[in-house]
């Protein structure tokens, strides 16, 4: 049986996962690989995509729609005595040299670019990351310096966008491995209560596919953008459950019926 159709049958069948417990470990860990993949193509997705669109816009905002400005001894100066922010293909962007708007409110933005007055802060769906300009002590920064810095990231997205992904591939991976082998162990005791003979080998193989079905869950709703309150519980709630269904379905030792 193909890596595709195991995809298939584990996502409805827990007895074709008892039945993959007798598999070689060497295509069991390609499936974890598999699976990886799979959870973390949407995130790669939209990571393209917004390295990509908030790079044109940014360079757009700035180069555009910010008068002359100077990042000197920790602290933004330009020529505004008011706050400037422009919404552009669904990016704010916030220039502040008055100290008018906090971080918290750069947060409340789906995606956001800001540059306040000691701080440069970056802002995407539920993240934001925050940098001090007092961490560039003796740099003098001008607007001209900053787009001549986005062209350049701008020009190595070809090698920062794979190198990323990779990374984030790798990461996952890890998890997904550490994941497969605590719920083996859970199995151990689900296998006790059910009274089944299972060692802990079949068991990891039997976890592995019972990941699929909360897998293929959150990477459907990773790509609609839809949040998922619990995902965590959710989550090991699912894969406990399949792996429980298919743990009943391996028979009971002779002497045990």
């Amino acid at each position: 049986m193909n890596i595709f159709t195991q995809f298939y049958k584990s996502i409805y069948s827990p007895k074709d996962i008892a039945i993959f417990r007798f598999q070689g470990i060497g295509k069991t860990i390609l499936y974890v690989f598999f699976l990886t993949l799979i959870s973390v193509l949407p995130s790669i997705i939209f990571f393209s995509q917004t390295l990509t669109s908030g790079l044109d816009s940014a360079t757009s905002f700035i180069k555009d729609e910010t008068p002359a400005f100077t990042i000197k001894n920790g602290q933004l100066s330009a020529d505004t005595k008011v706050p400037i922010t422009i919404n552009k293909d669904h990016y704010t962007f916030i220039l502040d040299p008055t100290g008018a708007v906090s971080v918290r409110e750069v947060e409340n933005e789906d995606n956001a670019i800001a540059l306040l007055k000691d701080q440069f802060v970056v802002s995407s769906g539920d993240h934001t990351e925050t940098y001090q300009y007092g961490m560039m002590q003796g740099m003098n920064i001008t607007k001209k310096d900053l787009l001549h810095f986005i062209d350049s990231i701008s020009s190595m997205r070809g090698i920062i966008i794979p190198v990323i992904s990779v990374i984030i591939y790798l990461i996952s991976s890890a998890a997904n491995f550490i994941e497969i082998s605590v719920l083996a162990l859970i199995g151990l005791l689900l296998k006790k209560l059910t009274a089944r003979n299972l060692n802990y080998r079949q068991l990891w193989r039997m976890a592995t596919y019972s990941e699929t079905l909360p897998t293929v869950f959150f990477a459907i709703m990773s790509l609609l953008k839809t949040s998922v309150p619990n995902s965590f519980l959710i989550n090991w709630f699912v894969v406990i459950i399949v792996l429980l269904l298919a743990i009943k379905e391996v028979p009971k030792p002779k002497n045990q019926i």
